[in-house]
């Protein structure tokens, strides 16, 4: 027998920029991101929520070409997809962008940029890292939810046999670029959605960090927005510490980040995506913070101070998808995602996640109920 051991390591590299207004000619983030000796194409790929709520982007985009016309070109108009969860659950999508990198001659010297949630993004990316084997690929996060997590991390997916992000890759962005004065049109929903991914790396991360939000509520409920930008900033810089922290691709079963997730993916599935994946996330969060109280893990003090955080900030932690049978799928379904050894993460103090191997599907019952009755109940932690 013969063996050839080949080993080889590549260094990734992408910076995310938080500028605002970043079309305006006064502005010129945008040009020295993609400038090269090239003077690159750029396709845009636009989330159509984006579009309606912003209809001068379009002139917006073709005036600042215009007057960096040395650095870049636009090789055809935007492509306007939807937003949401049904753009990853077509992928007529992501046909159109590899349909438009042949037709348009975009080479992997060339720049795919997309424009929008973290649904449309994802896509995007999935498209753009299969194109050509990988082209280029810029995200410009419109929510809270994309600027503070999904679109600063590595992963792009589109959804599959009503799974979610059953087909996908991990391709880092070249680069990534937060503009505040997109989140001005966002609807309360959207709006409150990203900050839940905000408790989610304060509770397994940083203490200091889940009470300044707990101080900071009653502003970012308001939409006051020095305090969102502040939230949003901090969280991201907690989720590129934990990518380059030791396992940006996933390669073994350990996912602290997704603390509350198994149960939001099914929630997501179980409401048809009509539930905003920061609200599953909340009552996700929420649910695997009462199985830690009642597993003896966490006082009850902990448990009332994160349930009074997330109904203060405006949001649910209970809908009756939660109760029932079909919500324990998701841990099997989680466990399959992970690649074989079901790992969840739950917390024993505020700042500190620990991992479990095991769920008692009698707790997990308890704790749904329990969630039932901080939904129906105020109470005073």
């Amino acid at each position: 027998m013969k063996t050839i051991q080949q080993t080889f390591s590549v260094p990734f590299e992408y910076t995310v920029h938080f500028s605002n207004y970043i079309f305006d000619k006064s502005n010129p983030i945008f040009a020295q991101i993609v400038r090269n000796h090239r003077r690159p194409k750029i396709f845009f790929v636009i989330d159509e929520g984006v579009a309606v709520a912003h209809p001068s982007i379009f002139e917006q985009i073709r005036t600042y070409a215009e007057a960096y016309a040395k650095d870049f070109t636009l090789c055809a108009d935007p492509l306007v997809v939807p937003g949401g969860e049904e753009v990853k659950n077509d992928r007529l999508y992501v046909e159109q962008i590899l349909e438009a990198s042949n037709t348009y001659g975009i080479d992997r010297h060339s720049f795919i940029v997309a424009i929008g949630g973290g649904a449309v993004l994802d896509m995007a990316g999935f498209a753009t890292a299969i194109a050509h084997r990988g082209i280029r690929h810029i995200r410009i996060p419109t929510t809270v939810l994309a600027q503070n997590d999904s679109g600063i991390g590595v992963k792009n997916s589109i959804n599959s046999f009503g799974k979610k992000n059953f087909v996908g890759t991990f391709a880092p962005p070249y680069a990534v670029l937060n503009d505040s004065t997109f989140l001005d049109t966002l609807d309360d929903k959207d709006w409150r959605s990203g900050i839940s991914e905000a408790v989610k790396v304060a509770l397994i991360k940083d203490a200091s960090f889940f009470e300044w939000i707990e101080v900071h509520a009653t502003k970012l409920a308001g939409r006051e927005m020095p305090a969102m930008e502040e939230l949003i900033y901090r969280c991201a810089k907690m989720h590129l510490d934990h990518i380059a922290g030791g396992d940006p691709f996933e390669q073994g079963s350990s996912r602290p980040l997704d603390f509350g997730h198994w149960a939001a993916h099914k929630l997501e599935q179980l409401t048809n995506y009509q539930l905003r994946h920061g609200e599953a996330v909340a009552i996700g969060i929420s649910l695997d913070t009462t199985y830690s109280f009642l597993k003896g893990s966490i006082s009850e003090e902990v448990l009332h101070r994160v349930i009074n955080l997330f109904k203060k900030l405006g949001f649910a932690v209970h809908i009756s998808e939660l109760s029932g049978t079909n919500i324990l799928k998701g841990l099997e379904e989680f466990r399959e995602h992970l690649g074989g050894e079901l790992t969840i993460m739950l917390i024993d103090a505020f700042g500190h996640g620990v991992e479990v191997h095991q769920m008692d599907n009698g707790l997990i019952a308890d704790a749904v109920e329990k969630l039932k009755e901080f939904e129906d109940n105020e109470f005073t932690a």
